[in-house]
């Protein structure tokens, strides 16, 4: 998603580019099934891809925009009396964003590329061979590839980050996250929830129609077992782990992944730049992941494009140390963030308890600093 949008930008733009993918993106209908993979688009994102015109063509029936954002303690199911709620009333926003899927966005991106955009799809790199004025790829289809600027957003194992040098940190969670989409009973819904225990977040993601998205954090051999279950069997296993605001569900489908933090050392080597998963991969927690991501497009497409209008090199150290500076502290902070939630939710310890009920009730009351808080989740701030 975050690689097809630059290549979008800057095609639109009037410069030559070429876009590499290893798996053609299809058309969709309008009722094609739903992807299991969806993304809660914050407002900041959906102005990108306004920008672009993707987000207009994206069919309205599978829009899911949310007006609400709760996030609440639980034992048992039973919420504890902490919570949380931020609204789009409070920062004067007809929403909050939207939860959309993953193949929508991207198809909705492809369908706006113009003719003058070269896509090699599908594409396998077999190597890499950085040169004084531009970068070469070595691909097994289409041979030679050369370009004077090479985004990488092949994601959080990005091969072109390690062809080029760049290394990485960051640990596995020892947790897993399992994803199932499922037809609950009720109509849609304008909230997204997130409840908090000791074992791990569990959250509901709305969906168009009677459909949500359940995302179940756990150990992940606890998640591998429930990722095996029978769909019946899963949703038995919701009913009783899942607070009673649910209600019943039936599951659609379901698949899981382990949780991982990664951010690399530098966000670029000669005339490569990374964007989005490639750059940093982060904890779901508050579903930033594709919002950090886009946010690094939006930042690069604006330097790269002021830099060729100015007859700069738009691979200058200059200019990629700027994207760098701008977009590493925003992700470090993201990161971090999310990492302190997770450990502070995850405690099982008294007075992290404690600490957690105060600080859910204290910030149900801050008033303008809630107000704030909101803003920037919503990508506004």
């Amino acid at each position: 998603m975050v690689g097809a949008s630059l290549a979008l930008k800057f095609s639109q733009s009037g410069l030559k580019v070429a876009l590499l993918e290893k798996t053609v993106v299809p058309n969709l209908s309008p009722d094609a099934a739903v992807d299991l993979r969806v993304s809660a688009i914050n407002r900041r994102s959906e102005q990108w891809l306004t920008e672009l015109g993707a987000f207009q063509a994206i069919p309205v029936q599978r829009l899911c925009p949310y007006q609400r954002l709760q996030a609440f303690e639980a034992t048992d199911g039973k919420v504890n009396g902490a919570e949380l709620t931020f609204t789009a009333a409070e920062i004067n926003q007809p929403h909050l964003g939207h939860i959309i899927e993953n193949n929508q966005i991207q198809a909705a991106l492809w369908q706006q590329f113009p003719k003058e955009l070269t896509v090699f799809c599908p594409a396998t790199i077999v190597s890499l061979h950085p040169e004084t004025n531009y970068a070469s790829l070595q691909t097994q289809e289409f041979g030679e590839i050369r370009g004077r600027l090479l985004i990488a957003a092949d994601g959080g194992t990005s091969q072109l980050r390690t062809l080029a040098g760049i290394g990485c940190n960051g640990w596995q969670y020892q947790q897993g996250c399992l994803v199932a989409t499922v037809e609950t009973e009720y109509a849609q819904q304008d909230i997204t929830w997130q409840q908090f225990t000791e074992q791990g977040p569990r959250a509901f993601l709305p969906l168009p129609g009677a459909m949500g998205s359940l995302v179940w954090y756990d150990s992940q051999q606890r998640v591998k077992q429930l990722a095996a279950l029978t769909a019946v069997d899963l949703a038995q296993q919701i009913q009783q782990h899942f607070p009673e605001k649910l209600g019943k569900v039936i599951v659609l489908q379901q698949g899981w992944f382990p949780l991982t933090r990664m951010h690399a050392n530098r966000y670029s080597a000669g005339r490569v730049v990374l964007v989005g998963d490639a750059a940093h991969t982060i904890n779901p927690l508050a579903g930033q992941g594709v919002n950090l991501g886009f946010a690094d497009a939006k930042v690069l497409a604006e330097l790269v494009l002021a830099a060729v209008s100015a007859g700069e090199d738009p691979a200058n150290c200059v200019l990629l140390a700027t994207y760098e500076q701008q977009r590493k502290n925003a992700n470090l902070l993201m990161m971090s963030a999310m990492d302190g939630f997770y450990q502070l939710f995850s405690s099982t310890s008294m007075l992290f308890r404690f600490a957690r009920k105060a600080g859910l009730t204290l910030a149900a009351n801050a008033g303008p600093l809630k107000a704030w808080v909101g803003a920037y989740a919503a990508g506004l701030k």
